[in-house]
């Protein structure tokens, strides 16, 4: 692996690791309790803040996808090179179990504590509110498919440059607010992987809909984003730079 691929991996693997742990701990840690207050917004948000912490820490090495569903629907839309496509999604795959194993160590430091499900996502009796297959089929098509249209729109030509982070990340937080109840959010398969290997076999089984159905949200937006916006050169830019190659 040369550098400049480990310079991006790295960025890759911490990013996604604060997506997830700063998104699932506010779930785990904070949610569990009802005196704080936090609920379904502070989780919301803090999935939010953990992307636009992030895209401006690291953004500028790696683009700051910290998902495979943005690497995958910004490589259909041409805006990532194909060689940065599989080692970006080992780097965020790892760093999602990572953080979960270390959210796990500190959760289960409490006497007493349980799994409750350990922020994973799920359908049907796994589904918060028990949804089915279809409707949480279609939440995470339509939400990965509007999160990454945000992305392509606001990192293309022509886009005020260095603000991207900001939209991005309140995107985020938006799909959450709407998505919690359905699926208990997913659009990202690594933040899905990481928990479900620590909340039981049950959300393992349903892994399958938590990658498909992002990953098919996001080719179909990198698809249309193509179109819809001027091309971009194929350069090291960043989501708070410039946003062509990220």
């Amino acid at each position: 692996m040369d550098h400049d691929t480990m310079r991006r991996t790295t960025a890759e693997f911490f990013g996604t690791f604060w997506l997830t742990f700063g998104g699932c701990g506010a779930a785990v840690l904070s949610a569990a309790y009802p005196e704080l207050g936090i609920g379904f917004l502070g989780v919301a948000f803090a999935f939010g803040f953990t992307v636009l912490t992030m895209a401006y820490a690291v953004g500028h090495i790696s683009g700051g996808h910290f998902n495979p569903a943005v690497t995958i629907g910004l490589w259909a839309a041409r805006r990532c090179a194909s060689r940065h496509v599989l080692p970006y999604i080992l780097a965020q795959v790892i760093g999602a179990m990572v953080a979960a194993f270390t959210l796990y160590t500190i959760a289960s430091g409490k006497a007493g504590w349980v799994p409750n499900g350990f922020a994973s996502n799920g359908y049907g009796a796994l589904s918060p509110g028990k949804y089915g297959l279809a409707a949480c089929l279609i939440t995470e098509i339509l939400t990965t498919f509007i999160f990454i249209f945000i992305i392509a729109g606001t990192t293309s030509k022509g886009a005020a440059a260095g603000f991207a982070g900001i939209p991005i990340g309140f995107a985020l937080v938006l799909i959450h607010l709407i998505s919690i109840p359905v699926t208990n959010t997913s659009v990202n398969p690594a933040r899905s992987t990481g928990p479900a290997l620590f909340a039981g076999a049950e959300y393992v089984a349903q892994l399958w809909m938590f990658w498909l159905a992002p990953i098919a949200g996001a080719i179909a937006a990198g698809i249309v984003a193509r179109w819809l916006y001027e091309p971009a050169d194929m350069v090291d830019t960043a989501i708070v730079e410039r946003g062509a190659e990220i």
